[in-house]
């Protein structure tokens, strides 16, 4: 099938698929954390629900579960997977610690000191720094595929503090009420004189586990686009 002409230019910011976490660990930038079998499952049905579009470019974080995430979508598209660490996941003093029931680890008193400044945030990078690398790698994805689409595979929080910027809206937020799935797109709309809208669709929300989806760092919500 030939791919379909793209009016403008569009990228996607693609997030990885579910990830073998039986321990529930806050794995950040930790390196060893590889995609489930549904996890698999979901990046491959993402690629095939993209695969006959204008898509030019294929950009990845250098962590293992996005650049498993973009490997269907390479071998569908016959492109080479771009590894941009302006792409990686955020940084977080809490990375390597559990996260379950009853979410001990925040209702640790000596932990309270990170959580004073939820816009910075004080846990982890700074927003702003999050936004200017994410951008950076949009703008460079939007040149190389001019006229045509890419596609970057990061993660939740990078990809929505970026959204949030890029719709003006404030960086306060629930993280259990982020509109970015497992494996769903948050789209950037170029034309020549910039961004015009940003859209949102889930490929792989049918196979999102209920639980997964009212869990905290994983809740999302229906397609949807935004002018900023």
């Amino acid at each position: 099938m030939t791919a379909s002409r793209t009016p403008g230019t569009i990228v996607h910011l693609l997030r990885h698929g579910e990830v073998h976490n039986p321990e529930g660990i806050l794995y950040g930038r930790r390196p060893g954390y590889h995609l489930s079998e549904l996890g698999r499952r979901m990046a491959e049905r993402v690629a095939e629900s993209v695969q006959d579009r204008d898509i030019v470019h294929i950009g990845s974080s250098p962590l293992e579960r996005a650049r498993e995430t973009a490997a269907p979508l390479a071998k569908l598209t016959g492109l080479e997977v771009h590894i941009d660490p302006r792409l990686i996941e955020s940084t977080n003093v809490f990375e390597g610690k559990a996260f379950g029931t009853g979410d001990a680890t925040l209702k640790n008193p000596r932990n309270w000191r990170h959580l004073r400044n939820p816009l910075k945030p004080s846990w982890g990078e700074p927003y702003t720094e999050v936004v200017d690398r994410m951008l950076g790698a949009i703008l460079s994805a939007r040149e190389i595929a001019h006229g045509h689409e890419a596609v970057l595979v990061s993660h939740q929080l990078p990809i929505w503090i970026t959204r949030l910027s890029a719709e003006k809206r404030s960086f306060l937020h629930d993280p259990r009420r982020r509109q970015c799935t497992l494996c769903s797109l948050t789209s950037f709309h170029f034309d020549e004189s910039g961004l015009v809208r940003v859209s949102y669709s889930e490929p792989a929300g049918d196979l999102i586990p209920v639980r997964d989806k009212n869990a905290a760092f994983s809740a999302g919500g229906a397609p949807e686009e935004h002018k900023p």
